[in-house]
């Protein structure tokens, strides 16, 4: 009779370390998964942080993603790069003004405003946008537009501070000026100069300006050739903000050699 249970409990010894075996060999495969993951993670985080430092030297133009995006659907886009010096001042000046007036004073984020947002959110207010120039910057470079705007958003947020720390601020709004939607298919200051009113960037008037910037918040509903009331109004009120800007844009000019 002691044979049987000697070869039962040898038996359970047996499944018992399978069991044993099988669940380390799943443990060991969760970490080996978790640690591919991690790497790719890290990996994809290291593009923009890579990118951005090639972005740095003048003679580098850089796409923004919708731009390789209407390459790779082969939807074709106008942008011709231009200087920062060959666009007309009052453009950038009435751009500031309109999308982001603490440009030249914040880290990359405007932390007042975030502040403000979140404050916003939490006493049940409609939401609105906090979103600077660096951000847009990053988010043309480097992110997409929907889905997922929150994470996005989360992601943004020290990549623009960490642009901001490395790249000059007239840098930063040069690449913005020459990635920026000004229309479908339609990239970059000069292409949207020449479409909308037919002269280069360099020949913007006041009005011209001020109508490009605030179309930029939604340019494929907005067109500054043809703008309506609304429109209109903002424009109007974006010219007079560019004319006394001032202090507001004083990180836009040429540093002396």
């Amino acid at each position: 009779m002691s044979e049987p249970i000697i070869e039962q409990e040898t038996e359970g010894l047996v499944h018992r370390g399978q069991s044993m075996v099988s669940r380390s060999r799943g443990r060991a495969g969760r970490r080996g998964w978790l640690r591919s993951f991690v790497k790719l993670v890290v990996l994809v985080a290291l593009v923009p942080v890579v990118l951005t430092l090639l972005y740095l030297p003048p003679f580098v133009h850089p796409v923004s993603t919708l731009m390789v995006k209407d390459l790779v659907t082969f939807s074709g886009y106008d942008r011709r790069w231009v200087p920062l010096d060959e666009v007309a001042p009052v453009l950038a000046h009435s751009v500031i003004m309109s999308e982001d007036g603490q440009f030249c004073s914040h880290p990359g984020v405007d932390l007042a405003e975030l502040r403000a947002v979140v404050n916003d959110a939490l006493a049940g207010e409609g939401a609105r946008g906090a979103s600077t120039i660096t951000m847009q910057t990053v988010k043309n470079l480097f992110l997409w537009q929907k889905p997922f705007t929150t994470l996005r958003k989360g992601i943004e947020l020290p990549l623009a501070v960490y642009v901001d720390l490395v790249m000059p601020k007239r840098r930063i709004m040069e690449i913005y000026l020459n990635v920026a939607e000004w229309g479908p298919g339609i990239y970059g200051i000069e292409a949207a100069a020449q479409h909308h009113f037919g002269v280069p960037a360099a020949k913007l008037t006041r009005r011209q300006a001020a109508l490009l910037a605030v179309t930029l918040p939604n340019p494929q509903a907005r067109n500054p050739a043809k703008p309506g009331p609304g429109l209109r109004r903002l424009a109007n009120l974006i010219e007079r903000r560019a004319a006394r800007s001032g202090g507001y844009v004083g990180c836009l000019k040429p540093s002396r050699s």
